[in-house]
């Protein structure tokens, strides 16, 4: 690529951006909320922190997401970090077509009514505190109200395509 196509606005291919954030590896979250008494919710890889004064955490949706209007309309949200024995419940709040709470789903509803996941790492329950089109997809941001750490084990991470598991390098 030479240095006219990086200032000419042109943007990489869309297979090879896929490509190449596949050898990233992230974190899996489940979003969950409550929408007129109806729990809903979605897999995340996109989950990360944003700041700590105030403590703000932020996921992108699609904005084709069939789940994101009821999500993005409910008064405050539950982010459930999974763990790396998790990976089926993470492949079924991804699917579509499903009933996601259905057993062999297991969860209760939070002190404000979202539904939190059993035995996760952690929950996060969260007031929206802004929403931008960003592209494809919506960038949310979440005032963290709350956080209960459940488990300090090893995550589920998402790495091409897959989910796996952390191993630490025996040095550290």
């Amino acid at each position: 690529m030479t240095v006219s196509s990086l200032t000419d606005g042109h943007a990489v291919e869309a297979a090879l951006f896929r490509r190449a954030l596949a050898v990233h590896a992230s974190g899996v979250v489940v979003i969950t909320a409550q929408s007129d008494g109806v729990p809903v919710g979605l897999t995340a890889t996109s989950f990360s922190s944003v700041s700590l004064e105030p403590p703000l955490v932020s996921f992108y949706v699609d904005r084709s997401s069939t789940t994101w209007p009821r999500l993005g309309a409910a008064d405050h949200f539950a982010v459930n970090i999974l763990a790396s024995d998790q990976s089926e419940l993470a492949a079924r709040f991804a699917r579509k077509s499903v009933d996601r709470f259905a057993e062999p789903t297991r969860w209760r509803p939070g002190p404000l009514g979202a539904p939190l996941l059993q035995d996760v790492s952690a929950h996060l329950i969260c007031l929206p505190y802004e929403t931008a089109q960003v592209g494809d997809h919506v960038l949310v941001v979440g005032l963290v109200a709350e956080a209960d750490v459940h488990r300090q084990g090893r995550p589920l991470l998402y790495h091409q395509g897959r989910f796996g598991r952390f191993l630490a390098h025996p040095d550290s």
